[in-house]
């Protein structure tokens, strides 16, 4: 294949996906994953794409191609992410066994948790050291901590998930849409979120209505895994797979 069919093709991959990963655009294309590589950087400084870690996210309007940072995302959509966070507590009940991921939206949760004998595991600290102050047992993964979104990430926290059985797990995202599911930028903490939903019983993905027809680099579910919990003006399409947050 010629260097200029073949970057075309990767092209057209990323383009109509919104993100591919490294080993897809190798599978997908035959080539080595070093040649891979070199044509990512190639169309990256041509700015046809947005190479990340472990792969490329396309240009294309509605992409994402990094977390921004906490302190920056407390100040977005807060009523929004307050109501989705008062909604889905409600669905803590006693005695379950539940995981939190990182993240703003998620972070909503805990000032409505009424489970009082309700056991928790996350992978943020701050969530970790709000549930304890409450008087909630909390457990916190080991592994490597992400400065961005204040996260434990890498293959020790991956690890520790293995043990456990959730009856709830409650996830955000960076990006949703009906064909690559929910998708967020970085891959170390796409493999933790995939590994934690994969442990739970029930999950849910929590997200406000701007998060819809978004995509982010990397997969960590598709949409029929999870019961999306938002609130606003959720597009048609996805109505389907949503609980829409009402008054509590």
């Amino acid at each position: 294949m010629l260097t200029e069919e073949r970057m075309m093709r990767i092209l057209a991959i990323v383009d109509s996906r919104g993100s591919v990963t490294l080993p897809e655009l190798v599978s997908e294309t035959g080539m080595s994953e070093s040649t891979i590589r070199r044509d990512l950087g190639s169309l990256d400084q041509a700015g046809k794409l947005q190479r990340v870690r472990g792969g490329a996210v396309s240009k294309r309007p509605g992409t994402v191609v990094a977390d921004a940072l906490v302190d920056e995302r407390q100040k977005q959509h807060i009523e929004e992410k307050d109501r989705v966070g008062h909604y889905a507590a409600s669905f803590i009940k006693e005695d379950d066994f539940v995981y939190l991921d990182a993240g703003t939206t998620i972070s909503r949760i805990i000032p409505y948790i009424n489970g009082a004998m309700a056991t928790f595991v996350t992978n943020a600290i701050s969530h970790a050291r709000e549930l304890s102050a409450r008087g909630y047992q909390v457990f916190l993964l080991g592994g490597e901590f992400k400065m961005a979104t204040e996260a434990i990430v890498g293959e020790e926290a991956i690890l520790s998930l293995a043990k456990y059985h959730f009856s709830k797990g409650f996830f955000g995202t960076n990006g949703i849409t009906d064909t690559e599911g929910f998708t967020t930028p970085e891959v170390n903490e796409a493999l933790v979120k995939q590994a934690a939903m994969e442990s739970c019983a029930e999950r849910f993905v929590l997200a406000d209505a701007s998060k819809f027809d978004q995509v982010a680099a990397i997969r960590f579910g598709e949409i029929t895994d999870a019961v999306i919990i938002s609130e606003g003006e959720v597009p048609a399409k996805y109505r389907k797979y949503c609980e829409i947050a009402t008054e509590i």
